[in-house]
């Protein structure tokens, strides 16, 4: 019976640029960014720039694969897994990431968006000896002390949220109760249906068409998707109608 040896012996340890082309986007060839799938290759790439390409083209820059003949950005979901391993393995990449988006908002006058400083926040928490540094009491006193501002603002997560204004447009349907919600911004277009479905007592979500813009969005569409692709540089919230599925306006 072989011996366990030195647990120093079994540990291997791999360098990051060894696994760079796995958490690297092939159209910017930076670290992945808002991780974003296709779903008929699972290739993936920053969305930001998948979108950008697919507004010209219809294939997978990766492997040319004809992703749909006229409505690629419906086939293309948020890869959220992908994302979090890229934040864990490459250091400092989430916090320079939202403080890019911090200075953004910034740069253009616009009040830093409340989710954002939360992720800021909640990322101080996460691991007390990152980078080796350790808290000391007194430090933790003094953050604490500072964040409490924060605890007024209105998120039940830590990540992104997004305030959404539901509307409908057809006599078919009703007005639900409260059109006025605020969820994270990583829920998808099929939530809605769901949600929508269960408040107006459908017999299923499948009968619904969402819309922005007076266009149908895809269900596995994030709404952060929806914001950055259909409603940039517009105010809160997200305008979104819905209406029976076969409903001609």
């Amino acid at each position: 019976m072989a011996a366990l040896g030195n647990p120093e012996t079994l540990t291997r340890k791999i360098k990051l640029w060894d696994i760079n082309a796995h958490i690297t986007c092939r159209l910017c060839e930076g670290y992945l960014i808002d991780a974003t799938t296709v779903t008929e290759c699972l290739h993936t790439f920053c969305r930001s720039c998948l979108v950008k390409y697919l507004e010209e083209n219809n294939t997978c820059p990766t492997c040319r694969i004809v992703i749909h003949q006229s409505h690629p950005l419906q086939y293309i979901g948020h890869d959220r897994t992908m994302q979090d391993i890229v934040y864990k393995l490459v250091p400092g990449l989430q916090e320079a990431e939202i403080k890019k988006q911090r200075d953004f908002y910034q740069k253009l006058g616009m009040e830093v968006p409340g989710d954002i400083k939360g992720e800021l926040c909640s990322m101080k928490h996460l691991d007390p000896q990152r980078n080796g540094e350790v808290k000391t009491e007194d430090t933790d006193k003094k953050e604490t002390a500072e964040e409490k501002p924060e605890e007024d603002n209105d998120y039940h997560r830590s990540d992104e949220q997004v305030s959404i204004c539901l509307e409908c447009n057809s006599s078919k349907l009703r007005d639900l109760k409260r059109k006025w919600i605020r969820c994270s911004a990583q829920a998808t277009v099929l939530h809605l249906k769901k949600f929508i479905a269960k408040k107006l007592n459908l017999t299923s979500f499948n009968e619904l068409d969402i819309l922005c813009n007076e266009e149908i969005l895809g269900k596995d569409h994030t709404l952060k998707f929806v914001v950055v692709t259909r409603w940039r540089f517009k105010k809160s919230p997200l305008l979104l109608h819905y209406r029976p599925k076969m409903d001609l306006l």
